[in-house]
């Protein structure tokens, strides 16, 4: 992995796998409009689960999942919102999660699923 983008790229793919290894369905990676991109929308159940992916190589500037703001957390409410407004997708749950995924040299990656991480 050369760059940030390439250490994102294989970070949500470890994410998608975690998650649909758990029962998750991926119903949409990397939607984007005007104002930002979600990472990854899924049903977990009957819940519909929009989530961030943060993936670092080490924690010198925290654990990944630390990286989610209150901003960010602003900014993935309004792109749920801009979500369903474009897609016909119905449930009785929404929920944000957070997966980080820790990048480890020579080792499986670390993966932390924090569910419903904020509201």
């Amino acid at each position: 992995m050369s760059t940030s983008t390439d250490l994102g790229v294989h970070g949500e793919r470890i994410a998608v796998s975690y998650l649909t290894d758990r029962g998750f369905r991926v119903l949409d990676r990397n939607w984007r409009c005007r104002e930002g991109e979600l990472d990854i929308v899924a049903r977990d159940g009957d819940a519909l689960v929009f989530c961030e992916v943060k993936t670092r190589r080490g924690v010198g500037y925290g654990h990944p999942v630390e990286a989610v703001t209150r901003t960010k957390q602003r900014r993935l409410r309004t792109l749920a919102q801009r979500w369903l407004a474009a897609h016909d997708e119905h449930a009785p749950e929404l929920r944000f999660d957070v997966v980080g995924v820790l990048v480890r040299p020579s080792r499986p990656a670390l993966v932390t699923h924090l569910r419903a991480a904020f509201p």
